[in-house]
């Protein structure tokens, strides 16, 4: 598990200090910084996949993130021209990178030791490891297959667009953490009155996706000539109906309950706008959710506007689910000093009863002050 992040001069960070819980929220109004935390994390996995890590330099554009060029990277007002990670695991081992930057060429090559490989080995750079960008696939009467991606590295994909592929292979299978089943899941067949509720992923994936769309059943079949997945969606006893014809909600949420469902401990999730296309009761479960898969060993990073997602992981904590030692808030906001845009990291604390000591201006507060002016009298019409 990652307990901090320092960033040296990587885009509007100078000099960021981050730490790391088992559940981390990062939250602040638009282009404060929070996606380039997320970047970063992204970077060193992106670089390492495409062989420049551990002796070359950085892999500013790929499958995970596109930085641009070298000088974006770069913080504006770098005093020198080197960005820097430093990275500390549970086990407090340490990962320094270094990267000068090359004006003449625009480049990012290393300027440090070799990190350890052992460092390699972390949930960061394995195959325990999601990322969920904000732009999700939508509804789609096909989804993609990928056998190297999902039977050889379980991975559902930057987008979700495998998620349906690893549901038909993972479905029968329980899930890792029992303390995530719903419950409101029922028996699979009359037979099993005496047995324990299903574990089983598809069951449990099609209960939580009933917190957003009561009654939610998945129809999932391979279509392999062409390697594409069919998806449909029932309730009830109802006929199937095509995603085309469900909504943006469904297919934007369903990688991240299968992510949080199938992952076993140790896994890192990274989430950018887990309430994207969510009514509000449905972005407080989706927080319960992931505070339930931080409970149980998955460590979950998560970026996000929703001050019910945040309120789903405070009623956890208030609920006992989840320790609140465990939770890890950041606020991120922009200061001008001497001239120059600086972001400037506050980062409130929860306790165990689900409050949190201070809302600094901007901290999912527009509620608050919206209904300070409702309070007041209405403005006469001219």
């Amino acid at each position: 598990m990652i307990t901090s992040l320092h960033l040296l001069n990587f885009k509007p960070f100078a000099n960021q200090l981050l730490e790391f819980k088992k559940l981390t929220l990062f939250s602040g109004l638009n282009s404060t910084g929070k996606s380039s935390v997320m970047q970063s994390l992204l970077l060193l996995r992106q670089s390492y996949q495409q062989g420049l890590l551990p002796e070359k330099g950085l892999a500013l554009n790929g499958d995970f993130v596109n930085i641009g060029t070298a000088q974006d990277a770069l913080f504006e007002g770098a005093k020198e021209d080197l960005i820097g990670f430093e990275i500390v695991l549970e086990n407090n081992s340490k990962a320094l990178w270094r990267f000068k930057y090359d004006r003449e060429v625009d480049v990012l090559s290393i300027d440090s030791e070799p990190v350890s490989s052992e460092v390699y080995k972390s949930n960061l750079f394995g195959n325990k490891f999601h990322y969920l960008q904000a732009e999700r696939i939508g509804p789609r009467p096909f989804n993609e297959m990928s056998d190297y991606q999902v039977r050889q590295l379980g991975q559902l994909g930057t987008k979700g667009e495998y998620a349906a592929h690893f549901l038909a292979i993972n479905g029968q299978k329980g899930i890792p953490n029992s303390s995530l089943s719903h419950p409101e899941v029922k028996l699979k067949t009359q037979r099993d009155l005496s047995s324990a509720k299903s574990m089983d992923l598809i069951d449990q994936v099609e209960a939580w996706m009933g917190e957003i769309s009561p009654g939610t059943r998945l129809k999932i079949d391979a279509k392999s000539d062409v390697d594409l997945m069919s998806f449909q969606y029932s309730y009830g006893d109802s006929n199937p109906y095509r995603a085309t014809n469900v909504g943006f909600g469904i297919s934007y949420t369903l990688p991240i309950i299968v992510a949080a469902l199938a992952s076993t401990p140790g896994t890192i999730i990274l989430i950018e706008n887990p309430e994207a296309h969510l009514h509000p009761k449905g972005q407080v479960k989706m927080g319960q959710l992931l505070a339930l898969a931080a409970s149980g060993g998955v460590q979950v990073v998560i970026e996000t506007h929703s001050d019910h997602v945040l309120n789903g992981i405070r009623l956890a904590v208030h609920g006992g689910k989840l320790d609140p030692k465990d939770v890890q808030l950041h606020y991120f906001q922009r200061q001008n000093k001497e001239g120059q845009a600086v972001t400037e990291v506050i980062s409130p604390k929860i306790d165990r009863n689900g409050r949190i000591d201070r809302w600094p201006d901007g901290f999912f507060d527009e509620w608050d002050n919206s209904l300070e002016i409702l309070l007041q009298p209405a403005v006469k019409g001219e």
